[in-house]
């Protein structure tokens, strides 16, 4: 969903909070890392009146500063509100105007009388810092960046390192912890209360009280979520960043639990790549095909499905068995690659949709496709799948794949063309369009999917490195605001060249391309578009069950509180302001 680029060094100007300590010469780090220097230069003086460590919760919607200190009042005490099933989060901050040497913390279980949500379900790591930029003037985050000024170039608060378990603060530093608690599913209502221990090697520094307030409604298993979100998975970029053969044992290892990520966020979609590059390789690490396409000898096709069938089943056997979206007959560039038997070489075919050459190719494929599908059992959750094309090219090859089976599944991520409505299982228009109220109910009765997509045209909202945390959050509202099944973001993981250190790319504003990390970091973009997804799931749940008591007045509450989620009211009011208001209303219900 983008187009091609140029590459770009990081900016490395010494402040007076430097990286982190431990550093690992590979190029790639899995664990232990050293952060870039900061290029913004700390002001001395906003530390003057911070004699010793302040230490409290802060906000998740803030990505706190690293030569700052916090700005607002921390607090030694916070209460979250939760459902059972629901995972909750919050954010605990040290500034500090002299070193610490081993900052570190521990986690007590919440409890509740005799009961109590073990420490097994509580997740925290610090949160590190990556490099990034910010929008062009026109406000747009696409276009190429070859001309980086200094003050482009700013150290930002995102990744969370749960592999980290202590670390070095510089004096003048300002250093955020981010605390997930997992709700069980079982739990008894009521008021849960636990503990953090901040502490400096075994010196404490702070005690911080940490409460959970669970209500007596249920969030579904993530399993049984019906959000259709769909993050385009990358397994190129885990081979070359991990440093492994492509397929090998080892490459599915370093994907599981990076692709669990993505199945533990509701996750629904399978991206299969089924011809090479279909995007022209704009990515650090383009896409290789999946399918070996042949041509004999003969002059007729084979095709050989071994990687796609590994692909799939890795990705079913993680839980992600909702769909498989298969890329693309309409590449960026019309260049198709396949072995040619009779010169015992690789040739392209430069042929477009609608053209004899192109039927022939493409409808050899599919049928065989369609045969080996059926084989597997997937045929029925598969999609053939197409983005940002223009209508005559998909009315084009929607010609195709009917012939070639007439009940194939069709995804396109694009425009909203009217035609193409009876023939998109899958239909994902940008924010910027709409969908006909009566389509969107038309499509919900015939049980097709219909979703929206953000990505580096929108300023805002957004999932850029740099974006408001609650941006990311505030995207799957929008879903439940416009009646819409979902959400697509083209990048999951497309990891730019040293994405735990620089999360800019050559064409895109930072952390465009990627949502999570190497060593199955989370990150704060992340957590919150997962947490917008179960207040998606929570409307969903409290819809139904007010129009099935018939109480208007309950539904009309959730249905104001949902006003706010436009592009429009974005533009005025931050997104923090509409989702907090907006969680504190559907809380209350």
């Amino acid at each position: 969903m983008k187009k091609t680029f140029l590459s770009v060094a990081a900016v490395l100007v010494f402040t007076c909070a430097s990286g982190q300590q431990t550093a690992e010469s590979d190029k790639y780090p899995i664990a232990a890392y050293e952060e870039l220097p900061n290029p913004v230069s700390c002001d001395p003086t906003r530390w003057n009146n911070l004699p010793k460590e302040a230490i409290g919760w802060g906000s998740t919607d803030i990505r706190y500063k690293k030569e700052e200190p916090a700005p607002d009042k921390l607090l030694k005490e916070i209460t979250l509100t939760a459902w059972k099933g629901e995972r909750v989060s919050a954010q605990f901050v040290v500034s500090t105007p002299k070193e610490i040497e081993n900052l570190n913390y521990a986690l007590s279980p919440l409890r509740k009388g005799k009961k109590e949500i073990p420490a097994d379900n509580l997740f925290s790591g610090f949160v590190r810092y990556v490099m990034t930029d910010g929008l062009f003037e026109s406000g747009s985050g696409c276009g190429y960046r070859t001309d980086r000024k200094t003050e482009d170039s700013t150290l930002v608060a995102d990744a969370i390192d749960h592999l980290l378990p202590s670390m070095q603060l510089a004096s003048r530093t300002s250093q955020a912890v981010w605390v997930r608690v997992q709700v069980p599913s079982d739990a008894e209502e009521g008021e849960y209360k636990g503990t953090v221990t901040v502490k400096n090697g075994e010196a404490t520094l702070a005690t911080l009280t940490l409460k959970v307030r669970v209500l007596d409604r249920t969030l579904p298993d993530v399993s049984d979520w019906s959000f259709h979100l769909d993050l385009w998975q990358n397994p190129f970029a885990v081979a070359r960043y991990y440093q492994v053969d492509l397929w090998s044992p080892e490459h599915f290892e370093a994907m599981r639990p990076i692709m669990e990520l993505y199945r533990n966020a509701g996750g629904k979609i399978v991206t299969a790549s089924i011809m090479h590059k279909p995007w022209n390789g704009q990515t650090e690490d383009y896409f290789e095909t999946m399918v070996t396409w042949i041509k004999k000898a003969d002059g007729t096709w084979a095709f050989d499905y071994t990687v796609f069938d590994k692909w799939v089943e890795f990705m079913r056997s993680i839980g992600i068995t909702k769909q498989i979206n298969c890329y693309t007959m309409i590449p960026w560039k019309l260049s198709f690659q396949y072995f040619d038997q009779a010169t015992n070489s690789l040739k392209f075919a430069e042929t477009a949709p609608g053209e004899e050459a192109y039927n022939e190719m493409w409808g050899a494929m599919l049928t065989s496709f369609a045969a080996h599908l059926k084989e597997k059992g997937w045929f029925d959750i598969t999609s053939i799948s197409m983005d940002e094309r223009p209508m005559e090219s998909m009315v084009e090859c929607i010609k195709v794949i009917r012939k070639a089976d007439k009940d194939f599944k069709i995804a396109f991520a694009g425009n909203y063309h009217e035609e193409l409505l009876d023939e998109l299982y899958d239909y994902c228009i940008p924010i910027a369009s709409k969908f006909p109220a009566d389509v969107k109910d038309a499509r919900l009765k015939e049980g097709k999917k219909t979703t929206y997509y953000t990505c580096c045209t929108e300023g805002k909202p957004n999932t850029f490195t740099f974006s408001p945390p609650a941006e990311a959050e505030w995207l799957a509202w929008h879903s439940a605001k416009e009646n819409l099944d979902g959400y697509l973001r083209w990048a999951f993981n497309s990891w730019v060249d040293q994405p735990l250190l620089d999360s800019r790319f050559r064409t895109w504003a930072g952390g465009d391309t990627y949502l999570v990390y190497p060593g199955a970091r989370t990150s704060i973009r992340f957590e919150r578009l997962t947490e917008g997804i179960q207040a998606f799931e929570k409307i969903r749940i409290l819809r139904s069950e007010f129009e099935k008591n018939n109480d208007t007045r309950s539904l009309e509450i959730l249905n104001r509180a949902l006003e706010p989620f436009t592009e429009e009211t974005l533009g005025t009011t931050p997104a923090e302001k509409s989702v907090n208001a907006a969680k504190a209303v559907i809380n209350s219900l």
